[in-house]
């Protein structure tokens, strides 16, 4: 069983494909297992790299706060165990959050950034409305399994088949986060802003965002792709906050037309570079 350890905490991770490395970011209070639906259409091309975050699945529970950039240090530690140099990055929702922070930190380590359903943080982020927030505050005082049922109409998409929104229910089921670890990185979260950094990222970037998404409305994705230079933004329609899981072939192609495309660019770049060095 993998483990990377950065300064004494054990930060699980897992590997599935071959091909170029892609680091997954998952979510607030998910594990690793968020990512089951989609993984296997990336682990077909890609050599998909996954972390438990710090205080979720396999990983462990230190006391909190988690910062963000602390998280963003425990992904380092992940590439360092998995020997790799440099990853496309991909992170959803807070993971989205440690991503931009990872970016900004290990410039030299991402060859690409995916931003899913996120923002930036701090003053100049859209709220989600005042009964959203009441929520996010009052669930981490909330059971796992009180706080994972509650979240339901605030994760999908209303018309997302319910065969599907369970199936993704019983992955969780079996991770749900304690709550301390749920705040501890929540409290990360709420102390963390990335708006006047994020000129700084020069790496291809796809922002990626479900047009209802209620807990972290689509217009920050718009904002954060302004933000970034060059970067690309897609807005999924019928999809909420999981778009992967509301609309799971969407989601697909636009992450395969855009990794596809800046692979390809790489494998042009590094033929020129091997045609001017031959002697």
């Amino acid at each position: 069983m993998p483990f990377a350890d950065n300064q004494g905490i054990r930060i699980y991770w897992d590997e599935q494909g071959h091909g170029p490395a892609l680091l997954l970011i998952a979510g607030i209070g998910c594990p690793s297992q968020m990512w089951s639906g989609i993984r296997p259409a990336l682990a077909a091309h890609y050599r998909t790299i996954a972390l438990d975050n710090r205080g979720t699945g396999e990983s462990d529970v230190p006391p909190g706060p988690y910062p963000v950039a602390q998280m963003a240090s425990d992904a380092a530690a992940v590439l360092d165990a998995a020997g790799v140099k440099a990853a496309h990055v991909f992170g959803i929702s807070m993971g989205g959050i440690v991503a931009q922070e990872f970016a900004l930190q290990y410039p030299a380590r991402v060859r690409s950034l995916i931003l899913g359903c996120t923002s930036f943080g701090g003053a100049h982020a859209v709220r989600p409305e005042p009964a959203i927030r009441q929520f996010l505050a009052a669930r981490g005082s909330m059971s796992p399994e009180e706080g994972a049922a509650a979240s339901v109409p605030y994760l999908y998409y209303p018309q997302t088949p319910r065969s599907r929104i369970e199936e993704d229910l019983a992955m969780r089921r079996q991770w749900l986060s304690r709550p301390e670890a749920y705040l501890a990185q929540l409290q990360g979260v709420i102390a963390w802003e990335a708006y006047s950094r994020l000129p700084q990222i020069s790496v291809p970037t796809l922002v990626i965002h479900g047009d209802s998404d209620r807990l972290v409305p689509p217009a920050n994705g718009e904002l954060l792709a302004a933000r970034v230079p060059g970067a690309q933004c897609t807005i999924l329609p019928g999809a909420g906050h999981l778009f992967f899981v509301d609309q799971p072939e969407a989601t697909h192609t636009a992450l395969a037309q855009f990794l596809s495309r800046i692979v390809a660019g790489e494998n042009e770049t590094e033929a020129i570079k091997s045609i001017s060095t031959t002697p």
